[in-house]
């Protein structure tokens, strides 16, 4: 009783929730009429990507929007670690908070790099795995540790950090906490995966 009087309140108010296409929010009108969604619809386009779902939901709030597209391309465009291990680092970190959007993402990006492909669908299971080197393994041991919790052990620290500079170090770990937020908010607003064969901007393999 007390949710039938709660979504007749909420209906009162226009406040009514209907699951859209694209996550349980509701679609974003198009074409679009926010300057910065028309803006980043044009860069997309031009760079040889497309507004994904997870644009078509976070658009909703389009300064936060192009907030999280800014550090998003900082760290596929600008970051000095290989872009083969950062691909390492966001397919682990959404196999641990368990988004399948990221992961759906991520996946076809490796693929359109040409990375191989059984090493990337090793990544989930990397410590039994014979795939990775001495230097991945230190990566990915630490991703593991900040991705659970953010407790990383001196020993696994010191391990990683005889490969890595400390401006590196940094890169991974914004990397991990970015694509960590990712998750969660994919999953909380159960962000469809696209079936389009649409996917963000590519950037350089």
């Amino acid at each position: 009783m007390r949710k039938y009087w709660i979504s007749i309140a909420l209906t009162f108010f226009g406040f009514a929730r209907a699951d859209g296409t694209f996550s349980r929010l509701p679609d974003i009108p198009q074409p679009f009429t926010d300057p910065i969604l028309i803006k980043e619809q044009a860069s997309r386009l031009a760079s040889g990507g497309a507004i994904i779902n997870l644009q078509l939901t976070t658009g909703h709030a389009p300064k936060i929007m192009e907030g999280t597209l800014a550090l998003a391309r900082a760290i596929r465009l600008e970051a000095e670690t290989s872009r083969f291990l950062r691909e390492l680092v966001i397919i682990r970190t959404a196999g641990i908070v368990g988004s399948e959007y990221e992961l759906n993402q991520h996946y076809a990006l490796a693929s359109a790099c040409s990375y191989p492909k059984e090493k990337i669908m090793a990544i989930q299971n990397w410590k039994t795995s014979v795939l990775f080197d001495e230097k991945e393994k230190a990566m990915l041991a630490f991703v593991d540790e900040m991705a659970n919790g953010g407790e990383v052990k001196d020993t696994t620290f010191e391990t990683f950090s005889k490969f890595f500079s400390p401006k590196q170090i940094v890169e991974i770990s914004v990397t991990v906490s970015s694509y960590y937020g990712n998750g969660l908010l994919t999953k909380a607003l159960k962000i469809k995966s696209e079936t389009d064969g649409r996917v963000t901007f590519p950037g350089k393999c």
